[in-house]
């Protein structure tokens, strides 16, 4: 019998061969955990009941995981899992740094207080279609998106995070929201093919998808491959999924159709999802180009921004009211982008974290005033301050923190990207971000005279006391105060951010967890 005389095959080269730490699994649970909830409640189709309560206490559990996650980046730097055991770049990455870390976990909470909320806003109807199973596949998308290390991957939680999301702005097959999903699926699919066209280029260019390995071969094909075209391709597709100008206008035609509740989602997750990419393609793989772009960057986020208030300013519906404010939200990361250096991108992650937070809170609003006014419409709404004063001061408390106003924390993401427009000169962004802030306190402040103080003559609103249940007030009130507790005491927040920027600008810990010893 004849043997066999070549040497073993050194796998070392190719595959994963030491086994993975305990605490690196939580890289990849967040997704795993959601699509396994996700699972069982599609299996228990009968026990409808069941649902909310599984959803919640798998929501409750995605917190946990998140936070655990950002603890472990914390104390470890940033970690990266490969699928399969194949090394990078050929093997499937997930690779969580401090941004990625701190979006999860900062999603999962809006995503918590959301599945609270739908308690009193999704009835049977609405569970038998599916709320919740889409709710969870939704945040499989999101939490895959804010921790994937490859683009190609990136890509593929775009698509679960848009295909559950088509689920849930149709539920209900109301006329208006089936306007609003044509609206909102047409521009997202436009924007998903322009981004998997400029993958597909991406990968021409470099031979690889995984971000670490970009990032390290972006500078040597400096002068041969399109980088610039590649970004401004990327800033056109994320723009569109950011909602910013002039690419925007899907998102008010379609944000005030769906469930209070789906509408808060998608206010705190969907846009930032795309925002997060931007921040990570453009600071973190194609640094230069981004400061080339840095002026154009800066026009589109003063226009987003100003088109996003003056819209506000506009607006008879409290609900269309807050989507101009996403706009106008998205311009101001764009602004953070634009500037740049760690005020900058500092400044971006800090004002996105804030308004997921912010912008959830107020659609809550929105539907409380909409439950004990009658209406979401500025005309109708009136007395809202007589009939429940506890509900009246929360909204005015979102209200100063989406202006930006102390003690809360809108105050300190825009004092540091005002901060960082000045130093660089950038009076006029510096200029705007201000103005901006200043209309923005006289669009909400605006909104809560009439609909809150307003005297109830004429109007549909009540002056009789109204309770407002458990199940929402709870959700609404807890992010209230955690936007006053980021407020008053931001200093570990900030810290956190401010290495989460620097770990951006200066991805060493990032290629040394997917390449040990790599060099930038």
């Amino acid at each position: 019998m004849a043997v066999s005389t070549s040497p073993p095959a050194d796998l070392s080269a190719a595959l994963v061969l030491e086994p993975v730490a305990a605490a690196d699994w939580l890289v990849i649970l967040p997704v795993a955990w959601c699509l396994a909830i996700g699972a069982l409640l599609v299996m228990l189709r009968r026990p409808i009941g069941l649902h909310p309560f599984i959803a919640i206490a798998g929501l409750a559990g995605l917190v946990v995981i998140d936070g655990l996650l950002l603890h472990h980046v914390i104390a470890s730097g940033p970690v990266t899992m490969v699928m399969g055991r194949w090394l990078p770049p050929f093997g499937i990455a997930f690779t969580v740094d401090l941004t990625g870390a701190l979006f999860a976990l900062t999603a999962s909470v809006v995503a918590l207080a959301g599945g609270v909320y739908s308690l009193s806003d999704i009835n049977d109807s609405g569970r038998r279609y599916g709320f919740y199973p889409f709710l969870m596949l939704l945040m499989a998308g999101v939490s895959g998106a804010f921790l994937t290390g490859d683009i190609f991957n990136l890509y593929v939680w775009f698509e679960v995070l848009l295909i559950s999301s088509f689920g849930l702005i149709v539920l209900g097959s109301e006329r208006e929201q089936i306007d609003g999903a044509v609206k909102y699926g047409f521009l997202n699919l436009v924007a998903t093919t322009l981004f998997l066209v400029t993958t597909g280029y991406l990968y021409a260019s470099f031979g690889t998808l995984n971000m670490a390995d970009i990032a390290r071969k972006a500078e040597g094909l400096r002068g041969t491959a399109p980088l610039m075209t590649l970004t401004a391709l990327f800033l056109l597709a994320f723009g569109m999924k950011a909602a910013a100008f002039p690419v925007n206008f899907w998102l008010p035609a379609s944000y005030h159709t769906p469930r209070v509740v789906v509408s808060a989602l998608f206010a705190g997750l969907l846009t930032k999802v795309g925002i997060y990419a931007l921040i990570r393609v453009t600071v973190m793989l194609l640094p230069v180009e981004r400061e080339e772009l840095s002026f154009v960057i800066a026009v589109i986020g003063a226009l987003t921004m100003l088109v996003g208030v003056f819209g506000a300013l506009a607006q008879a519906d409290f609900r269309r009211m807050l989507g101009y404010l996403v706009i106008s939200g998205i311009g101001s990361i764009l602004a953070g982008v634009a500037v740049g250096g760690p005020g900058g991108i500092g400044g971006a992650i800090f004002y996105a974290l804030h308004s997921m937070l912010v912008m959830t809170a107020l659609y809550f609003a929105s539907g409380v005033a909409a439950k004990l006014g009658g209406s979401f419409s500025l005309s109708s709404l009136s007395g809202l301050y007589r009939r429940h004063a506890g509900f009246a001061a929360i909204s005015l408390m979102l209200a100063f923190a989406v202006s930006g106003l102390p003690p809360f924390s809108g105050f300190w993401p825009k004092v540091m990207l005002v901060k960082a427009a000045l130093d660089i000169g950038a009076w006029w962004l510096a200029a705007t971000l201000l103005v901006t802030g200043f209309l923005t306190t006289i669009a909400t402040g605006r909104f809560f005279l009439l609909a809150y103080w307003r005297d109830t003559a004429g109007g549909q609103g009540a002056t009789d006391k109204a309770q407002i249940p458990a199940t929402i007030l709870l959700p609404l009130g807890v992010l209230t105060l955690l936007t006053l507790a980021i407020g008053l005491y931001p200093e570990p927040l900030l810290a956190t951010i401010q290495s989460a920027a620097a770990g951006l600008s200066e991805p060493s810990g990032y290629l040394n967890s997917v390449f040990p010893g790599a060099a930038r």
